[in-house]
């Protein structure tokens, strides 16, 4: 006796077929174009020289890239100055007027260098006169500087710009930490010329 299959109950009805998925090739417009750009990608770097053409791009070897060597106990005076004292005194030395003094034709710069250097180990605070202008501030001590940045700063400032002084070396800087050891800095310009006129 032939079995019949159950007939579809309205539930099963209402379902929707699971769905398929249909293949869906590239487009032949962009399956072309993708061909062609490869096609021409290749054939460029067969047909180029190896390296391009020489007269174009950097044509610096590694040696050339590498720093040069540094001489040994050379101290770049205007790096110091850049990273020390260009905030107020300037790039070109000639302070903020009413403010910080110029270094630029300055009396202190240029004059004795016992007290330039004394100036820079201590620092100074209060009245002081430059280049016939009074000011009345502070300047910090520069002490944690070695004696070859301070030589080197100081020799910087005394033969820049206008200034035509003559440089100072670190032996200065050295000797003076042991002979005027002091833990404030000088006030102001009276006490800076005392030291001036008790130097040899």
């Amino acid at each position: 006796m032939p079995s019949h299959a159950p007939a579809p109950t309205p539930a099963q009805i209402r379902e929707q077929a699971d769905p398929t998925e249909r293949s869906q090739p590239i487009p032949l417009l962009v399956a072309g174009i993708t061909v062609a750009m490869v096609l021409a990608g290749a054939g460029y770097i067969l047909l180029s020289e190896p390296f391009g053409v020489p007269g174009l791009g950097d044509q610096r070897t590694v040696a050339d890239l590498r720093p040069a060597p540094a001489t040994v106990g050379a101290v770049d005076g205007k790096r110091v100055y850049t990273a020390n004292c260009v905030a107020c005194h300037q790039a070109g030395g000639t302070g903020v007027a009413g403010v910080f003094p110029p270094l630029d034709g300055s009396e202190w710069a240029t004059g004795n260098p016992r007290v330039l250097a004394n100036i820079l180990l201590h620092g100074v605070a209060g009245d002081i006169s430059v280049r016939g202008v009074a000011y009345k501030g502070a300047m910090p001590s520069f002490s944690q500087l070695g004696d070859a940045e301070l030589a080197a700063v100081a020799s910087y400032v005394r033969t820049s710009w206008s200034n035509k002084a003559a440089p100072l070396d670190a032996q200065l800087f050295a000797a003076e930490r042991k002979q005027n050891p002091r833990s404030k800095p000088f006030d102001g310009g009276a006490e800076l010329e005392a030291l001036s006129a008790r130097s040899p």
